[in-house]
Parts: C-alpha cells; structure tokens; sequence
C-alpha cells in the first residue's frame, strides 16, 4: 500500500489539468499513487491523459452528477492510507514540498497545511488555525488542496455527501472532527497553491453555500444553533481585538498575552 494517493478531478479545464499533472510529475518525492477523474470532458483532456498515460495510475473518463461524485470515485479505487485531493487548476507550491513534508503526514486522521491564494485583485498565504472547534467552521473551513485525509475516515464518514453542489468537503470536515471527534494536526508551512475562480469562489454561489450550510446545521447541530448569535458576535469582537494596533502594541511589549 503506498501512504499517499493523489487524486484529481477534471471537467472541460484542460489547461487547469495540464497544471497540475506538472506540478504531481514534478515533485521530488514520487512514491505516491496519482489518480485523475474526469467527468467525460470534451475539450481535449481526454487526449491529454491518454498521452500522458505513464504517469497515472489510474484514470476514467465518464459522465459524473458533479465534483463530490467525481471525489467519491477517486476514494473507491484509490489505495492510498492518505487522500490528497488536488483538482484541476491547483497545484504545489514548489516541487519540493512533498519531499519536505511527506514525514509530517502519519498518526493523525487529518494533517493541513497553509495555502497560497491566488486571487483577482490580491494573493496572499492563507494560515490555518492549530487548534479547531464548532465555531471555527462556521465562518471557514478547511483546504482540502491542502489536507492529506485518512482513507479510511472518509470511508467510516459514507465518503462526501453527494446531495450538496459546494459544501460537502465542509460538511466531512465539520462531521469527522466536531461529531467524531477524528484527530487532526497542522503543519504551519505552504503546500499548495488555490486559485478563486472554483465553483466556492464565486459571489453568485453564495447563496447556494449558506443555504446547504443551513442545511447540515439545522440537521446536524440545532442545540449548538441556539448559542449561534453569541459565539458570532464574540468571534467579531476577538478578531476586531486581533486586527488593532493597539492590541499588537501591547503585545509586543508584552504587557498583554497572544491570543
């Protein structure tokens, strides 16, 4: 069993895909297991992984009801201890970060890295919090470009809830870690690169994010639900505290603790 399967889901973003298979050919630590599936695409990914055949371990191309399906199926034939899902158009920070950081990733249900963002108008290093809760993953989430998942959590989880258009990647992350308690750690260094221009990341999709959001909470979490209102407004407060200069003064002078 190799410890690592890499897993790309690709439709009608050719370009996107040529990106990442160089950035997975490219590493400096290869003993992984490279899957691509794609959702019967027309623009020429086909050609290009047929091409390209020698370095994948596995591919389809067939119709798909959307990307969580199309995740599903790369759990089910991947044998991996670890999922690393990198989709079409992501790509690794460098092409020595899995050589770096490869030995991190043991013992915990999930192991997560920084990420760079890249966006329209700025691109910066999205920094992930060491310690997580409930009220955490009601503002954010988790990367999962940047999350190496036990194989075996995500099966013992019934793999991503396939119902959802955008949220189900959330969902597994709320469910394993705040439901089930799964052990997880973060590794405070970059893995891989994400651009804004995914289905999440566009404003006319939130809507669709809040209302599957409402969905699982209200299903799933309706006693934390009465305490929502509050650990919003607290949140607000620490992180309006966490953004002033004063606060950062005080710091630094160490007249006040980091929080």
């Amino acid at each position: 069993m190799k410890k690592l399967s890499i897993i790309t889901v690709n439709y009608n973003n050719l370009e996107g895909l040529k990106t990442t298979f160089k950035s997975v050919k490219n590493q400096t630590w290869q003993d992984f297991e490279y899957l691509v599936i794609d959702g019967d695409s027309t623009d020429g990914s086909i050609a290009f992984l047929e091409d390209n055949v020698a370095h994948i371990n596995y591919w389809v191309s067939e119709p798909d009801t959307g990307v969580y399906h199309a995740m599903n199926k790369g759990v089910l034939k991947a044998t991996g201890e670890y999922l690393l899902f990198l989709n079409s158009g992501d790509h690794f920070f460098n092409n020595k970060v899995l050589a770096k950081n490869i030995y991190s990733v043991e013992n915990y249900d999930i192991i997560y890295f920084n990420q760079k963002v890249v966006g329209k108008t700025k691109t910066f290093i999205k920094e992930y919090p060491d310690t997580l809760s409930f009220a955490y993953f009601l503002k954010d989430n988790l990367p999962h470009q940047a999350s190496f998942i036990k194989s075996e959590l995500l099966k013992s989880e019934g793999l991503f809830e396939e119902d959802f258009k955008i949220v189900s990647d959330w969902k597994f992350f709320l469910d394993s870690i705040c439901k089930h308690n799964a052990s997880y750690c973060h590794i405070d260094k970059t893995l891989t690169v994400f651009y804004q221009d995914g289905i999440s990341s566009k404003l006319e999709n939130l809507k669709v994010i809040e209302a599957e959001k409402q969905i699982v909470l209200k299903k799933s979490y309706s006693l934390f639900m009465n305490d929502l209102d509050d650990v919003l407004k607290y949140m607000t407060i620490v992180h309006n505290l966490r953004r002033s200069k004063k606060i950062k003064l005080l710091i630094k002078l160490r007249l006040l603790n980091k929080f």
